[in-house]
């Protein structure tokens, strides 16, 4: 089970959001929104995603509080939705730019897929899947790489929720102790060691904002990951 960004897609997620933020902005004031409040809706719609229950999918998550935060509803929603899926798309490539290239991701998830692993891009479910294609293509992979992608269309809850985690071990029939998670944050990622999951923490692009001690976690870099990984049977 493969975080995505900051372990797979190496860029620091200060850079990423900036980047992000700077690229959706032209969107909205395309639609003739007001930009600042809308990146603000957008934040409303995420908070509304990590705090979801299992009653609803991510995405109704999403669009209800942003629908609420902006106060639009009916066709101009629908515009916004089809709007931001487009700019999935196309214009949010030009973020690639704060990725630091590496070889490694690529050829570590393909060589897992040689020796028979299943294959999950465990990704916080916070974006619609064509914007994790978008990102997977920044690394020369694909949905095909990967017998389960989390995303905001097939979620109920995000992490660090354990029922993320939950939520994924039962969609690919496999126990927790089956899996080994890899990511590059502590706190949303090495908590599915909680449920019995092997974990490995990606140390190159860390995201510890609470300053949890990692001493307790495996950890290494990217490379030292690919080297475990691959020594694997």
């Amino acid at each position: 089970m493969f975080d995505l960004d900051g372990t797979l897609v190496r860029f620091s997620q200060d850079d990423f959001i900036n980047a992000y933020f700077a690229e959706l902005s032209k969107v909205f004031i395309r639609l003739g929104l007001d930009a600042r409040a809308a990146v603000k809706g957008v934040w409303a719609g995420t908070k509304a995603m990590v705090l979801n229950d299992g009653s609803m999918l991510n995405t109704q998550r999403f669009w209800d509080a942003f629908s609420e935060f902006m106060n639009i509803k009916g066709s101009e929603l629908e515009a916004v939705e089809s709007a931001c899926d487009n700019f999935y798309t196309n214009e949010f490539n030009a973020v690639k730019s704060v990725v630091k290239p590496s070889k490694i991701p690529k050829r570590l998830v393909r060589a897992m897929a040689a020796k028979g692993y299943t294959l999950v891009l465990a990704t916080n479910p916070l974006f619609p899947p064509c914007a994790v294609d978008s990102r997977l293509g920044w690394i020369g992979l694909n949905r095909a790489d990967f017998q389960h992608i989390t995303h905001y269309e097939n979620s109920t809850f995000c992490k660090p929720n354990l029922a993320y985690y939950r939520e994924v071990f039962e969609k690919i029939k496999k126990s927790p102790e089956q899996c080994i998670m890899v990511g590059n944050n502590p706190a949303e990622d090495m908590c599915a060691g909680e449920l019995g999951a092997e974990t490995y923490l990606v140390t190159d692009f860390m995201e510890n904002e609470t300053g949890i001690d990692i001493t307790a976690f495996q950890h290494g870099t990217i490379e030292e990951l690919e080297t475990f990984l691959t020594s694997m049977p």
